[in-house]
């Protein structure tokens, strides 16, 4: 069976091929590098929330004060919770997105901690 082809490490300037994100070298210096999902708290208990909230709360906020009707398909946390549980688990900081919406609140609001959208 052919094995996949070697990629460069990821670490910046490193020129070493490995069949994994980072060479044997630098792999501990990127041990603590973002969790995955399941590790960030979105495991089974999420998706059941998740998927339940959505049933109750099945259309975008963002586009309805736009006076579109989008389908929501994304759980947004209001405030960045940035791995606080108690905020994390707060429903009264959950709403309703569509993924454009999310995705443009994610990539400017939330990444400069404003939390009001």
């Amino acid at each position: 069976m052919p094995r996949k082809p070697l990629k460069p490490c990821k670490h910046q300037g490193c020129p070493k091929l490995t069949d994994g994100s980072y060479c044997d070298e630098h792999k501990g210096l990127h041990a603590k590098d973002r969790t995955n999902a399941t590790g960030r708290g979105y495991g089974s208990r999420w998706r059941t929330a998740r998927s339940r909230f959505l049933k109750a709360n099945p259309l975008c906020v963002r586009c309805n004060q736009l006076g579109r009707i989008t389908k929501a398909n994304v759980v947004d946390h209001i405030k960045p919770h940035r791995g606080d549980k108690i905020l994390f688990w707060d429903e009264s900081n959950w709403q309703s997105l569509c993924k454009s919406c999310h995705d443009t609140k994610t990539m400017t609001k939330d990444r400069y901690k404003e939390y009001t959208f």
